[in-house]
Parts: C-alpha cells; structure tokens; sequence
C-alpha cells in the first residue's frame, strides 16, 4: 500500500468506528494513542484483512503481550510500542520490534473466557484460549469502561467450544537461551500492577516461577 492508501483506509476505518479509541492517526502508524511515537515498523491499518475494521483499538508501551503467563512477554524493542486492534474477527497484537513487527492473532472463537483488570500503573485485558491465555498490557490511561465494552464484545464473540489457537501449545513452554525451563506454580496471589479487578469467581490464575539449572529466571 502506497502511504496515500495507508492514510485513505485509515481515515476510512477511523470515521466508520464507533469508540474514540480508533483514530487515524494510530491506524495510520503515525503516533501512538498516548505518545507521538510511531508504535510499529508498518502502519496497523496494513495488517488488517482487505473486509476486516477494528471495532477498539488498545495500546502500551513497553510491557508488550504475555503468553501462557503475564510475565512470559513479547516486548517492544526501542523506541517502539504494542498496539492491540479488536475487530469483529479476532484479537490482533502487534508488538513494534526492530527487526520486524511480531503480530499474535487470537480469533474470537478460540477465546474460552475473557477478562480485564484495572491497576495504577497499567491495566490488562486477559483471552484465555482452550490450552493457554495471552495477557495484553494496556496503558493506564485507558477508560475502564472502554475495557469492559472491550471484554463485552468479545465475551459476545466466543462460541460453545472453542478451537485452540495455532501456536497454544509453543505459547504454554516457557524458552530461556533457546532452551525449555521448569515452571514452578505458586499460588498467584500477588500481582505487581495493582489489580482492582480480579479473576471471575472461581477461577484463579496460576503465576509460575521460571527455574533454568537451579535457578531462578527474571522474565520481566
């Protein structure tokens, strides 16, 4: 796409959003929701679908997307940012990396539940598939109505029996030095963004701890 097409479908799928949190600008790739930085190496508007419009669109800084667990993160590299587009298929994560944008694709019927969480310095909205879950950062000046409209519509989009996403199983091993580690469960009751708003009634969220020959991991 030309940068002239870039901005016609940005402006395009910007105008046709209902929610504020779809601006040209972002979708354009010119700046981030919160920061005048370019979030990515390509505009987010080019890796969507030729039918395919975002109907939210979510971003963070350098927290990027967590897999399997929240601390098993997808960061952005630089000066680059983690743009989240929502639209009426699927999920789509695109975290800006120096060597090229990695995208993560969750469609809306492989998500078996979906939830958010609010805290001080960051939120974070949660798809948990059949075999794993994806953590998507959000920066903490997002409304929390614009992540329970988020959380709404695609709770609305899941089906009765969800289909595991592709890479679900490679998302649940944890890699340190191109090599598998042992993940030790605790019992996930602390949770450094200051969550205010927790897993739903019954269900708990497992946190591990990383070990590689003995020892302990910082993935953070």
């Amino acid at each position: 796409m030309t940068d002239s097409d870039v901005a016609e479908r940005a402006f395009v799928l910007a105008e046709m959003a209902s929610d504020d949190s779809v601006t040209m600008s972002v979708l354009a790739g010119r700046e981030g929701r919160f920061s005048q930085q370019a979030p990515l190496n390509d505009p987010p508007v080019t890796y969507l679908e030729e039918t395919e419009a975002p109907v939210f669109v979510l971003t963070n800084g350098k927290r990027g997307i967590g897999r399997g667990v929240k601390s098993n993160t997808i960061a952005p590299d630089s000066d680059f940012r983690t743009v989240v587009l929502v639209t009426g298929r699927r999920t789509l994560c695109l975290i800006g990396q120096a060597d090229g944008d990695s995208a993560i694709s969750v469609p809306h019927e492989s998500v078996a539940a979906v939830r958010h969480s609010t805290g001080f310095r960051k939120h974070r909205l949660v798809l948990q598939t059949p075999e794993s879950a994806y953590h998507c950062w959000v920066h903490r000046k997002t409304e929390t109505a614009v992540l329970d409209e988020v959380t709404d519509f695609v709770g609305e989009h899941t089906v009765e029996r969800p289909e595991p996403v592709a890479d679900d199983e490679a998302v649940s091993r944890v890699m340190y030095r191109g090599r598998p580690v042992a993940r030790d469960a605790t019992d996930g009751s602390s949770d450094d963004s200051g969550d205010s708003t927790g897993s739903p009634a019954g269900e708990t969220e497992e946190e591990f701890t990383v070990t590689y020959r003995g020892q302990p991991v910082d993935r953070d």
